[in-house]
């Protein structure tokens, strides 16, 4: 039986009384909130910590609301409550139906929006999903608050642009328009996903579409979007994009990042990739179209 080496404990109820722990013991204090990645690496002894600074009790920091054009989800907010907020089950519906299929009921009763991000798992739905909402992080500390994009704070597995007393107060994302035609597929045979994927098509006049957000996650350091085939996808009917699938499915396989570990082989994954873009192009396109297709696939989640 792994045993957890002695720590300290810190609850603040503000970012100030937060920020002065963080101030007063650098690198030897951890933020925490659902736990549900860093205590697992505690007892593995792959994190040493002297001090964990619980910032579950700040106030505000789990609140989920509109905010202007955009949507805001506080840090400390449960998985479990993104998937059953009435406001993003209105602004941002795919982010509510993909929040239903995060690992299991005890991690989403306990795990964190926010914890999920800062760790950066690589195998993350909510971070590739995010990353077609335009998603952007809000960082505080004593001397300032900053937002960087979802992008620019990930840099690679397990490594993000958050600085040691800076703490990560909430996401902003920038829901689709009115109209979009959407999906997201995971595939996986354990608990964290291979491979996701997240499409969203906002169509214009005539049925072709004013825009195309394309993110790949789960096979790589982080996830990635594909700007020239976002591009070359909007200016095509949605009638097109079906055609096209396995064009658009193929450069997007020529473009990601992959990595091989237990999920499987860098080689496995980009197939995986041109399989699923593939499928997520047909799907959204069809939806656009007012239906909904009919094939199932196995370990496959679509949302």
């Amino acid at each position: 039986m792994t045993l957890l080496r002695p720590f300290a404990l810190d609850r603040p109820e503000t970012l100030e009384e937060a920020a002065a722990v963080l101030t007063e013991h650098g690198g030897g204090a951890a933020l925490y909130a659902g736990g549900t990645e860093l205590l697992l690496l505690m007892k593995e002894g792959l994190v040493r910590v002297q001090r964990l600074v619980d910032v579950k009790r700040v106030r505000g920091l789990a609140d989920i609301r509109a905010e202007d054009a955009t949507v805001v989800i506080g840090a400390t907010a449960r998985h479990r409550a993104v998937e059953i907020s009435a406001l993003l089950r209105e602004r941002c519906p795919l982010v509510a139906g993909v929040a239903r299929h995060v690992a299991n009921v005890r991690v989403r009763h306990v795990g964190t929006v926010g914890g999920n991000l800062a760790f950066a798992d690589p195998h993350s739905d909510v971070a590739t999903l995010f990353l077609a909402l335009d998603a952007e992080l809000v960082l505080w500390r004593r001397a300032g608050e900053r937002r960087l994009s979802l992008g620019d704070f990930l840099l690679g597995a397990y490594e993000t642009a958050r600085r040691d007393d800076e703490i990560l107060t909430g996401v902003r994302l920038h829901p689709w328009p009115a109209g979009t035609a959407s999906a997201y597929l995971k595939f996986g045979v354990h608990e964290r996903p291979t491979l996701g994927v997240a499409l969203a098509v906002t169509p214009a006049g005539a049925g072709a579409p004013a825009a195309v957000r394309l993110s790949v996650g789960c096979v790589g350091p982080k996830p990635q979007r594909f700007p020239e085939i976002e591009r070359q996808a909007a200016r095509m009917g949605v009638a097109e994009l079906a055609a096209r699938a396995p064009a658009l499915a193929q450069a997007a396989a020529d473009a990601v990042e992959t990595a091989s570990d237990l999920h499987g082989a860098a080689d496995y994954k980009r197939d995986m990739t041109r399989v699923f873009v593939r499928r997520a192009f047909e799907i959204v396109a069809a939806r656009a179209a007012g239906e909904e297709p009919r094939a199932r696939y196995p370990y496959t989640v679509i949302v």
